[in-house]
């Protein structure tokens, strides 16, 4: 087995079959067989636009980082791992010897190699070989689509956990895209029950609503005085946002209830956002940001081993990996029926 399938990002908006080597996994890696990608919104930055604001794509390029596969190989020293055994991979490598990675914050370090973030490729093709140690066992009982979207769940438990999310608490997610209501489905787990969720697409509210949300559309409606008029004026705990929208970052400061949490997760395209300080200074509130995650692989993959989180109820399309050019594609022109596409190999 010399080489693989592939397929490349040729230009922006091109995706074609190609054939690769085969990687050999080195000393403490294993060589996974690809089995599910999952479509994520900065894959279709990459694919639509070309880039993410100074993170430019140069063809030919790889693109997907939520993955999951079957150990086909293991490499010199690795222990823990099996051929055969079924796995979630978690698709930063931290460098190990920084000050971010030796305080625990891995996620921070500035050396971080990150699958499909340019210049380093993702892992739409056949196999890739990845560290063993950020290789996480599936139970049986989770298949390699629920796999794959661990990592956007471990997304919605690190603002959870960031937040303070837990019985009590009340929320506002603010964008229910993917990273939305994956961060409602984490917060659920950890106990928060009463919870607001606003976007301006109807099917996506719509998954929203049956995850147990009180939901709002902001096209229809004002969103701030709507959660509010719910609140008796009180407003929310904690207020996540997962747009990245300018609109939705400055109704933060009216959401967030008087010393409460205001948690931004989505990314914004633009460099300077507006931010009531003024008002949140006024109600002592904290603000707390998100990049990726740390350390929660194993408790996303044991929520949904336990029934606590359902993380394929969010898969709207399933795709061929031959098909992987319509799937991106669709992902563009489609997302007023989308909610997550996964490609399946």
């Amino acid at each position: 087995m010399k080489d693989m399938k592939a397929m490349v990002m040729t230009d922006i908006g091109r995706i074609e079959p190609g054939r690769l080597p085969v990687p050999s996994p080195g000393p403490g890696e294993a060589l996974i067989r690809v089995k599910s990608v999952g479509i994520c919104g900065s894959d279709v930055h990459y694919f639509h636009d070309g880039g993410i604001g100074d993170c430019k794509v140069e063809p030919p390029f790889l693109l997907g980082h939520e993955c999951a596969g079957e150990v086909v190989a293991l490499g010199e020293g690795v222990q823990g791992l099996c051929v055969g055994d079924r796995v979630a991979l978690e698709p930063g490598i931290p460098c190990g010897k920084c000050e971010m990675c030796m305080t625990g914050r891995y996620n921070l370090c500035p050396d971080v190699v990150f699958f499909a973030t340019p210049p380093v490729q993702g892992v739409l093709c056949e196999y890739v070989a990845h560290p063993a140690s950020l290789c996480f066992k599936l139970p049986d009982t989770l298949d390699f689509e629920e796999g794959a979207l661990i990592e956007p769940l471990a997304v919605g438990f690190h603002a959870g956990l960031l937040g303070g999310a837990r019985v009590g608490k009340s929320a506002a997610v603010l964008g229910s895209g993917c990273i939305g209501l994956v961060t409602l489905l984490a917060i659920r787990a950890m106990g928060v029950t009463e919870i607001y969720m606003s976007d301006v697409l109807d099917n996506r509210l719509a998954v929203a609503e049956k995850l147990g949300a009180v939901t709002v559309n902001a096209a229809k409606e004002d969103a701030v005085q709507a959660i509010l008029e719910k609140t008796q004026g009180r407003g929310v705990d904690l207020v996540f946002e997962a747009a990245g929208n300018p609109a939705s970052i400055l109704q933060t400061a009216s959401l967030v209830a008087r010393g409460g949490t205001i948690v931004l997760i989505g990314l914004s395209a633009e460099g300077v956002l507006p931010f009531d300080l003024g008002k949140i200074m006024n109600k002592e509130a904290e603000i707390k940001t998100v990049f990726r995650y740390r350390n929660v692989y194993p408790l996303a993959i044991e929520a949904v081993r336990s029934g606590r989180v359902d993380v394929k109820s969010l898969v709207t399309h399933r795709y061929a990996f031959e098909d992987s050019q319509r799937a991106f594609s669709e992902a563009v022109t489609e997302k007023a029926r989308i909610v997550k596409g996964v490609i399946q190999l």
